[in-house]
Parts: structure tokens; C-alpha cells; sequence
């Protein structure tokens, strides 16, 4: 018992860790406007990791959502550069829900792994967007740009769009069916299948809302950046899936809450702002976020380790 408690206050512990060691290297990293920043800056992979935390409780795993962000963010400045915002952030949510709703089509329908599924129409969206664009830099709108600067008091527009995530998904995962569905389909899918568990409408529906939350996850991001080049969204699947398995959510499925990936989204967004606030070398960058998913692997090996240990 003591150890399960030790391994779930872990994340917690790691991030109290960070926060004090960048905080003695650095005066400044500890300053209430840069701690606001570092929630800002995390926005859009909390957001990220929220959608990715549905796909883990199923025991899957989706590897295109770099690819939906960049397709969303194609989509939005091509085709919605004089649209209103709200258009434009509907617009980004609803492509990627119609991407994570075919992955979750081709998932149910497909004796394949999600991984292979899933890393295949990865390439797909991210080739239609590079068709799209030209292979060329997307602009987002002025109001696009101008959302991701704006504040609401000390709280950001990125922050309150990834609040407004966060409480859908707490909604969907502690107040509906959905939930529970989810981590019994994670856990025996076969058990779950006799229990009389949808277990195909609550596949479509978590890679769906994986798919949704990628959507607003590269409108956040663009909004934050104002450009996306063909580089947009790579590798930020893998930085999803480190966050929520960080914070808590198991890669083998069936056990996760809503807090893991707002944990793990801001212990990996606390380190990149550390190490910028210190001025460490950029080469380290990469580094520092390997050693960041192996921690998050390593994590997740000893609390399956527990959990066979209980059993």
C-alpha cells in the first residue's frame, strides 16, 4: 500500500522537485509572471494529453495527432483566414474530430494495433497538409494571432480554451457512462464485452475526442505561434503520451484520471522553460525530453509492477 501511495504522489513529488531546483539555479524562474507563463506555454499539450488520456484508458494508443494538429492548422489558414475566431476554433475541432473518428472507424473495423493504424494516417494527414500548403509556411489570421496574446486578467485565452478542455473531460470520465466504459474496455476487454460494455462506441468515442482535443490543440498552438511551418505538430504524439503516462494514466490501459495529464503536461513543460530560463545549451533540449519519456515509462512499469504485485 505504501508503495502504490508513493508511486501516485510520485508525479507530484517530481514536479515540487523541478520547481525548486530551477528555482535555486534561477531567482527569476520562480517570479509569478513566469510561473503564469509556464501554464500558458503548457496549454496546448495539457490539451493534447487530455485527448491522448482517453485513447490510453482503452489500452490504445493514437501516433497521428502531430499530423491532425498540422492538418487543422492547414485547414484553418487556408480556407478559415477571414473567418471569425469562434469559426476558426470550431472549424479546428471539428477537423480533428472527423480525422479521430476515421482512426476510430478503421480501429473497430481492423484486426491491426492501433499504434500501426494510427501512425499510418499520420502519415496520410500530414501529406494532405503538406499537399495543401505547398510544402509552404500557413499564416494564422490576425485574430487567430491575436487570441493567443490576449488575457483575461492574468489568465490567458490559450489557458482558458485548455480550463474549458479540461472540464469536458473531467465531465465525460467522472460524470457519464463514457468513463467507466473507457477503463473497462482498457482493462479486459473481454470481460468488458460480457458485461454488455459498447465496447466499439466507446472506441470511436475516445479516439474522437482524441481527435478533438488535436484539433484545438494546434489551434492553440497556432494561435501562440501565428505560423505553421511543415515542421508543425511533429513528435508532439510522443510529448501527449509522456504527459498522461507521467501523471498517472497507465500505457496498458484501464486505470487514469483526468489530473494525469494536466500533472504530466506541466512537469514536461516545466522543464523546457526551466532549462530556458537557465540558459542551458539548446542541444540539451532534446535530451532533457528523452530522459523525460523514459522517466515516464519507467514510472509506468512500476505501477503495473504494483498492481500485479496486489494481485
Amino acid at each position: 500500500m505504501l508503495r502504490e501511495r508513493a508511486a501516485a504522489a510520485a508525479p507530484l513529488i517530481l514536479l515540487a522537485a523541478l520547481l525548486v531546483v530551477f528555482g535555486v539555479i534561477s531567482p527569476h524562474f520562480l517570479r509569478p509572471d513566469n510561473l503564469t507563463a509556464i501554464l500558458t506555454q503548457s496549454s496546448a499539450l495539457l490539451v493534447l494529453a487530455l485527448g491522448m488520456n482517453f485513447v490510453l484508458l482503452t489500452s490504445g494508443v493514437d501516433l497521428s495527432v502531430g499530423a491532425a494538429m498540422y492538418l487543422t492548422a492547414v485547414t484553418v489558414a487556408l480556407w478559415l483566414g477571414n473567418a471569425s475566431v469562434g469559426v476558426c476554433l470550431l472549424g479546428s475541432v471539428l477537423v480533428g474530430a472527423a480525422f479521430g473518428l476515421l482512426n476510430g472507424a478503421l480501429i473497430v473495423r481492423q484486426p491491426i494495433p492501433p499504434f500501426l493504424i494510427t501512425l499510418a494516417t499520420g502519415f496520410v494527414a500530414r501529406g494532405v497538409g503538406l499537399w495543401l500548403s505547398s510544402t509552404q509556411m500557413m499564416f494564422a489570421s490576425a485574430g487567430v494571432a491575436r487570441l493567443g496574446r490576449t488575457k483575461l486578467g492574468f489568465i490567458s485565452a490559450p489557458l482558458l480554451l485548455a480550463g474549458a478542455a479540461l472540464l469536458l473531460a473531467w465531465l465525460l470520465l467522472h460524470r457519464t457512462p463514457l468513463g467507466p466504459n473507457l477503463r473497462s474496455v482498457g482493462a479486459d476487454r473481454d470481460r468488458a464485452r460480457r458485461a454488455g460494455v459498447p465496447i466499439e462506441a466507446a472506441t470511436r468515442a475516445a479516439y474522437g475526442l482524441c481527435g478533438a482535443l488535436a484539433g484545438l490543440g494546434g489551434f492553440i498552438s497556432l494561435s501562440q505561434t501565428s505560423s505553421a511551418s511543415a515542421a508543425f505538430g511533429e513528435k508532439a504524439e510522443f510529448l501527449a503520451i509522456a504527459a498522461a503516462v507521467l501523471g498517472g494514466t497507465r500505457l496498458s490501459g484501464g486505470q487514469g484520471s483526468v489530473w494525469a495529464p494536466v500533472i504530466g503536461a506541466l512537469l514536461i513543460t516545466t522543464v523546457q522553460n526551466g532549462l530556458a530560463t537557465v540558459n542551458a545549451n539548446p542541444y540539451l533540449y532534446p535530451v532533457m525530453t528523452g530522459m523525460v519519456i523514459f522517466a515516464a515509462t519507467l514510472l509506468d512499469s512500476g505501477r503495473s509492477g504494483s498492481l500485479r504485485r496486489r494481485v
